[in-house]
């Protein structure tokens, strides 16, 4: 059993000035605010984009100034690529952190599951089993897009949860003839309606994703999106099938989490304080094979965990694997 206590604050890599001073929005977390935080929506210490190793305004000698003269003993960085990314770089400065993974796509390697990802999908098959009525009453194709930059798992198992036509990933390039042909067949056959999801950083055979502008933000990214109203102009015209699109954007993010996301998160909570408590810096806490673990930083952010198109992804009919105790 463990004695020791800690004060927690939550504030994020923004928020320059000492606890209590005005512009500071602090979120003090005492022991009983943790019965009324199981169906808390989204985000509720705060975020930012910010990163304070941003080339272009490298502001890290700041953020250790002010790790320092805040008195922040040590940190619990949670988030995904970028802000782990972040604390990875603090950890190499000296900084006393540790990490959880929370992100809807599901992109950190070194875990089987990051926090969001089921809240998330049943985002996802609820709102598609929604659009249903009005795809069957009116015939029509609807294209879904989901979040998802590098990795297709939400826009492939929110997918295969809501029963989808066609999913679409960035992992495998497609072909927008191919998607026509294979919604005429589905016409042929009797179909009333179909339903395409698609990631936003899935693209087309020889074009560059899709993005609102080509503005970056401090970690590099565009702000992707209209893949789905792009595809649904395309279908439309080649097979006179009216198709529209749904971007979900946000709609992904918030919402009360699932019982699958609070345990998981409380889980990855004690297991950070177990971290801290044992002097274990620099590791990201991690689900793995069932279990509860721990990995190194460095190993959570190496690389991107990407949706293994060979055993995963039905490449001939743009859907989820149709076998999997067998081959093809």
């Amino acid at each position: 059993m463990r004695s020791s206590e800690f004060e927690t604050v939550g504030r994020d890599w923004s928020s320059p000035k000492r606890k209590g001073e005005p512009g500071v929005e602090d979120c003090p977390i005492e022991r009983r605010d943790g019965q009324n935080l199981g169906p808390i929506r989204g985000t509720n210490l705060g975020t930012s984009r910010t990163n304070p190793y941003d080339p272009k305004n490298n502001r890290s000698k700041i953020a250790l100034q002010n790790i320092e003269r805040l008195g922040l003993d040590f940190i619990v960085a949670i988030g995904g690529e970028d802000t782990l990314g972040v604390a990875y770089k603090l950890s190499l400065e000296g900084v006393k952190v540790v990490g959880i993974p929370k992100t809807i796509d599901k992109d950190l390697s070194g875990t089987d599951y990051t926090l969001g990802f089921e809240t998330a999908m049943n985002v996802i098959t609820e709102e598609i089993d929604r659009l249903r009525t009005t795809a069957g009453s009116h015939r029509r194709i609807f294209v879904v897009e989901t979040m998802g930059r590098h990795a297709g798992w939400l826009a492939l198992e929110g997918g295969e949860s809501s029963g989808a036509y066609i999913i679409l990933i960035p992992e495998y390039d497609f072909e927008v003839g191919k998607i026509n042909e294979l919604v005429s067949e589905g016409r042929r056959k009797g179909t009333r309606y179909d339903i395409i999801v698609v990631s936003e950083g899935a693209k087309p055979k020889g074009i560059s994703e899709i993005s609102k502008d080509d503005v970056l933000d401090s970690f590099g990214h565009k702000t992707l999106g209209g893949i789905g109203e792009f595809l649904a102009r395309e279908i439309s015209q080649a097979t006179k099938i009216e198709t529209r699109s749904i971007a979900l954007s946000h709609l992904q993010r918030g919402g009360s989490p699932c019982a699958y996301d609070r345990r998981m998160g409380r889980y990855f909570g004690i297991a950070a304080v177990d971290l801290i408590a044992g002097g274990q810096f620099g590791k990201m806490v991690s689900f793995r094979s069932g279990k509860i673990t721990a990995v190194p930083l460095q190993e959570a952010i190496s690389k991107l965990n990407l949706v293994d198109v060979r055993t995963q992804y039905d490449t001939e009919r743009y859907n989820g694997r149709r076998t999997i105790l067998g081959t093809v």
